[in-house]
Order: structure tokens, then C-alpha cells, then sequence
């Protein structure tokens, strides 16, 4: 595969959505958790989404329970807490694996085309974040100790890159 638009993901709402639906924009992926030290970097990620959204930027955040049992909510209870919390306004996608055998087929195409320390493939905890070029190539991983805010410049970079055409 090539790029992240061969995927389909299910949306909170267990509804499957084709990443087809955001080609031409600049992603960030991010594996996220309610009650993890880093969720308050979901104000963070919605910074980012309201300062660059209208440029063709999108944050695509996909639960994940498998780090200490730090998101076991249902898909609700965590759409819920988001509102609540953070006033989120970009799309929160079915709780997932992102490690194992049961791992999401997308996360493991993003781990395999970005690599963590020492060329490892798997996600070390919540809030790993990948950044995504608008032709579907993954750019550059995130640790999760990286702030969103952190990955402005390069957002910026991508979003000035004007789209390839064939």
C-alpha cells in the first residue's frame, strides 16, 4: 500500500468511514486515552484543528484502551468526556488496538512507515501521533511527550506544499 487511503476506519458511531474522505489534507493520527498524564493534549489537538482546519488540516483521534486501561469507557462515554472536557471539534473514530495481534490494520501501515526509536513498530503509549502528507504518505511520528503545539512549523510546511497532481 502506498498511502493511508486504502483504509477504512469506523467512526465513534461505528459507522465506516473510507480515509478516501480526506485526501488532499494534511492528517495528524493520534492514538488517544481519557484518563492518561497526556490527555490534556487534547486541547492541544483542537488548537491545531481550529488554527489551520480551514487550510486543509484535520486531527483523527482513535481511542485506544491497551496502555494501563486508560480509555475503558464506551465510544460515548468517551465522546462525552471530550465535549465535556475539551470542546473537541474533529472526528473521534471507534475505540481500536494499535499493538498485537488485533492491532488496526491503519496503525500498523503507520507504525511500518514510521518507525519509533530504534526502528521500532510499536506504539509505546497514548497520544503517539502521526503526521500525514495531503498525498496520504506518513511524514514524520510523534512521541507522546511531543506537544501538539510542537508540531506547528511542520504542519505548516506540508500545508504549503501545493497538492501533486498526476
Amino acid at each position: 500500500m502506498s498511502n493511508i487511503y486504502q483504509f477504512s476506519v469506523e467512526n465513534n458511531k461505528q459507522e465506516t468511514t473510507d480515509l478516501t474522505q480526506f485526501s488532499d489534507k494534511v492528517l495528524l493520527i493520534v492514538n488517544t486515552a481519557s484518563k492518561c498524564g497526556f490527555t490534556p493534549q487534547y486541547q492541544g489537538l483542537q488548537t491545531l484543528h481550529d488554527t489551520f482546519q480551514t487550510k486543509g488540516f484535520e486531527v483523527l483521534a482513535f481511542p485506544c484502551n491497551q496502555f494501563k486501561h486508560q480509555e475503558s469507557g464506551s465510544n460515548e462515554e468517551i465522546q462525552q468526556f471530550c465535549d465535556l472536557h475539551f470542546n473537541i471539534k474533529f472526528p473521534l473514530f471507534n475505540k481500536i488496538e494499535v499493538n498485537g495481534n488485533n492491532a488496526h490494520p491503519l496503525f500498523n501501515y503507520l507504525k511500518q512507515q514510521a518507525p519509533g526509536i530504534l526502528g521500532s513498530t510499536s506504539i509505546k503509549w497514548n497520544f503517539t501521533k502521526f503526521l500525514v502528507n495531503r498525498q496520504g504518505e506518513v511524514v514524520q511520528r510523534y512521541a507522546p511527550t511531543t506537544k501538539p503545539e510542537a508540531i506547528t512549523a511542520d504542519i505548516e510546511k506540508l500545508l504549503s506544499v501545493p497538492l501533486k497532481t498526476n
